[in-house]
């Protein structure tokens, strides 16, 4: 169950393949005051959750997400949001039991452990529905292993997941295991909240808020946030 390594981000390269020129992408600067004269890196205090998930992807292996970046040193064009951002960001979002890209976008704007992931990289929601379904196999196998590794770490536990209207709880069990055990039932539940959060990816949670009228704005709350 181990997919991550200290100093992997940016990923290596398999014997024998081609070399290819740096991935160009933008990566998180928490401490570039914004306008409202404060920097990201304050917002949270030290020990969040969402600082957790952050140290945790720095030290994933994800050179098969940097594969396909098109932005190059060297080549013209706009460069490319770090996968590492992404990651987080569908991560953390899962812990909190958020499926919709439309509801994460939302909370990348407005919700601070979201925003403090970005680091002042703007996301929007296409970017993350691409995101999650180009990497689709390969995201359900990070973002299960991901969240049973910090279960296992005792950072995070599970509680119940919202699908189609109704409340499902992961099918784990809970009692005296042996760690081996204990590990594939961390892995069992964590799958479980994965495949139940990737169905709601084109779920829209303010339409569930918007007056009957057609008005398009959503009240507060209509997304939830930790």
């Amino acid at each position: 169950m181990r997919i991550c390594a200290e100093g992997a981000g940016a990923g290596g390269r398999q014997e024998g393949e081609a070399i290819k020129a740096p991935a160009r992408v933008l990566l998180p600067k928490r401490k570039q005051l914004e306008f409202r004269a404060s920097d990201l890196e304050s917002l949270l205090p030290e020990g969040h959750r969402a600082r957790l998930v952050w140290g945790f992807v720095e030290r994933c292996e994800l050179s098969v997400l940097y594969e396909g970046i098109g932005s190059r040193e060297g080549t013209a064009g706009r460069d490319a949001i770090a996968p590492e951002i992404l990651l987080a960001l569908w991560l953390y979002a899962t812990l909190e039991s958020v499926g919709s890209a439309r509801g994460l976008a939302r909370l990348s704007e407005s919700h601070d452990a979201y925003r403090w992931i970005c680091g002042g990289v703007q996301v929007n929601y296409h970017t993350l529905s691409d995101f999650r379904s180009d990497h689709g196999e390969v995201l359900d196998g990070l973002l299960s292993e991901s969240v049973a590794s910090l279960m296992a770490a005792g950072v995070v536990k599970l509680g119940r997941v919202a699908q189609d209207g109704m409340r499902v709880r992961a099918s784990a069990g809970t009692g005296s295991f042996r760690r081996e055990d204990k590990l594939k039932g961390y892995l069992e539940e964590a799958r479980a909240r994965v495949q139940a959060l990737k169905g709601q990816i084109d779920e829209d949670p303010g339409l569930l808020t918007r007056p009957a009228g057609g008005g398009t704005r959503a009240r507060s709350g209509s997304v939830r946030s930790a």
